[in-house]
């Protein structure tokens, strides 16, 4: 009963804050409530509180024992959703399929699929020797094991 009204918080908290998405929801035995978000324009530390306050305020204490965290997905954590990949057009993925890994800037995300860009050395056509070229690839989500963004500094 507990996971339903927090899932029903939760997604309250999502449909006031549009820019919000949900990444994962899990709940342990001991009502280990483990909430992991992201937005369209990054996630801040008030975004984590305006989520957990939604939650915490309306569940009363008395009645259910449990914790509560609430963070973003990180910088380093994989791509899983639509939204993600929408919001890091322009950035370098690093995106691994069944057949190969490749890294490339994310050029396009549509519902069904993303545009990769990259630069590979291939062997002249004529002659010896290799040359770079620019390569470019249609992916659907469903081919993607795992994406994640490259950071640079």
């Amino acid at each position: 009963m507990l996971k339903k009204t927090v899932e029903t918080l939760l997604n309250n908290a999502l449909e006031e804050r549009e820019d919000l998405f949900l990444i994962d929801f899990t709940m342990g035995a001991d009502n280990a409530i483990s909430v992991i978000i992201d937005g369209d324009h990054g996630v801040t530390v008030d975004d984590c509180v305006f989520v957990s306050r939604a939650i915490e305020h309306n569940i009363d204490r008395d009645e259910h024992d449990f914790s509560l965290e609430v963070a973003s997905g990180g910088a380093t954590a994989p791509l899983s959703h639509v939204r993600q990949y929408k919001k890091n057009i322009g950035r370098d993925l690093e995106l691994r399929t069944k057949e190969e890994t490749v890294v490339g800037k994310l050029t396009k995300a549509t519902d069904t699929h993303i545009t990769l860009e990259w630069k590979a050395r291939e062997l002249k056509p004529v002659g010896k020797g290799k040359v770079t070229v620019l390569k470019k690839a249609e992916i659907a989500y469903q081919d993607i094991v795992e994406a994640k963004v490259m950071i640079k500094f």
